[in-house]
């Protein structure tokens, strides 16, 4: 089967080391031409630390939308995109909160903003967790990290004082399959 859109013409538009912007001409499906922007970026890895009601979430500045959010222990690693998702998650969950997980339960995969990038994240549930010390990279270095109720987070997203896309919809996943 063709698919819907045939691409004509890519060009680079910008490149750093976290990201990749592109623009496509296309065709529709009806012969009508476009353009399509399309922000490549690796996949990443959220981890819901859950345990005896209990949700582990980290807090930071996040400069685009210049404000402090929880959110889920969550990131990647640009230099090496292909690293094992798994080994990405257990070294994530460490970095950010200092806990090591006795379990790493792969919840499935996700696409992050699918009309504009290709980027998806792999959802891991965290349990057996025990604490240890962070090691955050220098960029983190405003970073908290604490527990909280789980019926508090629920809340948290409820209210709107959660507003990452990504931990609302692993939270939400988590929920419909029984683990919240």
């Amino acid at each position: 089967m063709a698919p819907n859109i045939r691409t004509t013409a890519s060009r680079l538009v910008y490149e750093n080391r976290w990201m990749r912007l592109r623009e496509d001409a296309i065709v529709r499906q009806d012969g009508s031409p476009g353009i399509y922007g399309v922000v490549e970026k690796a996949d990443f890895a959220i981890i819901a630390p859950v345990e005896n009601g209990m949700i582990h979430l980290v807090e930071q500045y996040r400069y685009p939308v210049q404000g402090r959010y929880w959110e889920l222990p969550q990131g990647s690693w640009e230099d090496s995109p292909e690293t094992d998702p798994l080994e990405l998650a257990r070294a994530e969950l460490r970095e950010e909160t200092g806990l090591i997980a006795e379990t790493m339960l792969a919840m499935g995969h996700l696409f992050e903003c699918y009309g504009y990038s290709n980027q998806g994240f792999h959802i891991y549930l965290a349990q057996g967790l025990r604490q240890g010390e962070a090691h955050r990279e220098h960029t983190e270095q405003d970073m908290i990290s604490r527990a909280f109720p789980v019926d508090e987070v629920l809340a948290m997203i409820s209210e709107g004082a959660i507003k990452d896309a990504a931990t609302v919809a692993t939270l939400g996943l988590l929920r419909l399959r029984g683990f919240l």
